[in-house]
């Protein structure tokens, strides 16, 4: 699958390791170090992350979780909150696909990476009146 980016829904299916770097506006970091793991559920895949979270603001590491919702339509994957609202949509068969989504006053742009799959990587830029930051996650295959 190399070169010709995610191809399908199930690829994404199992236990990816994550590594999260945040940089704020202000130059301040954190990070998250953990897993994701993406499981069926019925025509759909469940994503749950965990991990640590460390850094700026901090006292020490912090347990953090997360849960997306994802299902293919044609030649798409749409990416959902956990309560079934909208995120992104990303297109399959595209190297490193763009898009937005808009929460106002706070817009959120994420460029995927699957040129490398099943290394893959996510960068978000979210902007608003009280948010400013790069988020870049990388995954690989846990046990990779």
């Amino acid at each position: 699958m190399a070169g010709g980016g995610l191809t399908s829904l199930a690829a994404l299916e199992g236990r990816w390791r994550l590594s999260r770097r945040i940089l704020h506006a202000d130059g301040t970091e954190n990070a998250l170090e953990g897993v994701a793991v993406f499981r069926r559920s019925g025509p759909r895949l469940v994503q749950d992350e965990a991990g640590e979270l460390s850094g700026h603001g901090l006292p020490g590491p912090v347990r953090a979780a997360r849960r997306y919702l994802w299902v293919q339509d044609g030649w798409r994957l749409e990416c959902l909150f956990e309560d079934g609202r909208p995120f992104h949509t990303v297109p399959l068969g595209v190297v490193r696909p763009e898009t937005t989504h808009l929460c106002p006053p706070d817009r959120y742009h994420v460029t995927y990476d699957f040129a490398g799959f099943p290394v893959w990587r996510s960068v978000w830029r979210v902007e608003g009146p009280r948010k400013g930051y790069h988020m870049t996650t990388d995954y690989g295959r846990a046990g990779d």
